[in-house]
């Protein structure tokens, strides 16, 4: 099977990008008084994922990224 069916998007992360992820989604969850076991927690992690799939890796950015996002 040919590697161009599969994007950096299809690789699993690393435990190194799951750490920046988990740090922007609890800070958030806190700072947003959002509780960690709910739904739109569970959204806010989702879209936190998504971005840095799609390369955005600065903690900073991700956080006004997903922050702003909040509907």
């Amino acid at each position: 099977m040919s590697d161009k069916l599969f994007s950096t998007r299809d690789e699993p992360l690393a435990s190194e990008d799951l750490d920046v992820c988990r740090r922007v989604h609890e800070g958030l969850c806190s700072e947003l008084q959002i509780d960690r076991a709910g739904e739109e927690a569970a959204r806010l992690g989702a879209l936190v994922i998504e971005l840095y799939r799609q390369g955005v890796h600065d903690e900073n950015q991700l956080r006004l990224l997903v922050g702003g996002k909040r509907s």
